[in-house]
């Protein structure tokens, strides 16, 4: 999923969908894979051994958060990406998004850029979120600077410039939940981003105050294909926040991340400020109740779906679309295409189980035709 992060950042980075980037990915996935359980399903596309499009879809689940209470997410959610040269399969998303979260209220994220991608979910039903596009609600833009004329980071007397080595997960933890209180951040969360490929706690910055406190935070995720940097998360402790503290800190950063030879830091996510004219669109399906005309559901339903696999093993007959062969392992005869030539693309579809069983699944091996690669 990092590497299609990397391709598609390459070429489109103004495609790469919410939560999708090479650093949110492991910061997501660090964060999830121990609390969201059954509760979290993901499809994969391939085309011959590549990673060409994914699905992560969020379902109802208990949350429980930093200051005890526990939040009941009663809708559904998505994150996804699609390569810019495998748009048909937004179809497939969608629909696969449709059956896995059939009869729940269900949002999706795509980007401005994906003129496709907001046709095809205009053709499924789903409508702009007027709440979600409000200038006080959550929204997420790309700002991207390079490394050069970077001026001198300026903390205020007392304060220091810390990594995560330095002062340790407890207090690494703790500026998280201080800055982002309520969160569901936890140790156990923090050790599971720590064993991404991708975390590195030379790039985990924080800002350490006069009293012990930790004032500030934030992890650079550095994307060695395309030489840059991603800021995710970045949080100020209510205490010392507007006292130019977070600039502070990534100013250091980025003199940090010049001195590894980054080219380009990226930031993402802005909550709680006006809104730009671009960036992702909350999408939701009709039927919820709004200011805005919906078509009504069907039985609480986008329409009536008959699941034709089961969710926690490889599918057998996905629906095709032009251009490409789907379904279950391959045979060993199918060649390669050339899509441009007209020629048939072998696209190996896998859905990954729930975390409680280890999340192992198999992997189409697009050369023999074998069930050969567990995921985990």
């Amino acid at each position: 999923m990092q590497g299609l992060a990397q391709r598609v950042t390459a070429v489109r980075p103004d495609m790469i969908s919410a939560d999708a980037s090479y650093g949110e990915l492991a910061w997501i996935w660090g964060q999830g894979c121990s609390t969201h359980g059954d509760a979290w399903r993901r499809r994969f596309w391939y085309s011959g051994d590549e990673l060409v499009a994914w699905g992560w879809a969020a379902l109802p689940r208990q949350v429980r958060r930093s200051d005890g209470s526990i939040r009941n997410v009663t809708d559904a959610t998505l994150a996804y990406q699609v390569h810019p040269d495998h748009l048909p399969l937004i179809d497939d998303v969608i629909d696969w998004y449709d059956e896995v979260a059939a009869g729940l209220d269900r949002t999706a994220f795509p980007t401005d850029a994906e003129e496709h991608a907001l046709k095809r979910w205009a053709a499924h039903g789903y409508e702009p979120d007027p709440d979600a596009l409000s200038d006080t609600a959550d929204w997420t833009q790309l700002n991207r600077r390079d490394l050069t004329d970077i001026q001198a980071p300026v903390l205020p007397q007392g304060f220091h410039f810390r990594t995560a080595d330095e002062v340790g997960p407890a207090a690494a933890v703790q500026a998280h939940l201080d800055a982002w209180a309520p969160s569901t951040y936890s140790a156990q969360a923090y050790e599971a981003v720590r064993a991404t490929a991708a975390y590195r706690c030379d790039l985990h910055i924080l800002v350490e105050a006069p009293d012990s406190t930790m004032a500030a935070s934030t992890i650079m995720w550095f994307d060695p294909a395309n030489k840059t940097v991603e800021f995710e998360p970045v949080g100020t402790h209510p205490a010392y926040r507007r006292q130019g503290i977070a600039s502070a800190m990534m100013l250091h950063a980025m003199h940090q991340a010049r001195t590894h030879r980054r080219r380009h830091p990226r930031h993402r996510r802005l909550p709680g400020r006006p809104r730009p004219p671009v960036g992702p669109r909350p999408l939701l399906q009709p039927g919820i109740p709004r200011n805005l005309p919906r078509r009504p559901r069907d039985q609480g339903q986008l329409r009536p779906l008959t699941p034709t696999h089961s969710l926690c093993s490889p599918p057998s007959t996905p629906p095709a679309l032009p251009g490409y062969v789907t379904g279950g392992p391959p045979r060993s005869d199918a060649g390669q295409a050339d899509v441009a030539a007209g020629e048939a693309l072998r696209l190996g579809v896998v859905n990954q189980g729930a975390v409680d069983r280890e999340r192992a699944v198999d992997v189409v091996d697009e050369g023999s035709g074998q069930h050969a690669e567990d995921v985990r």
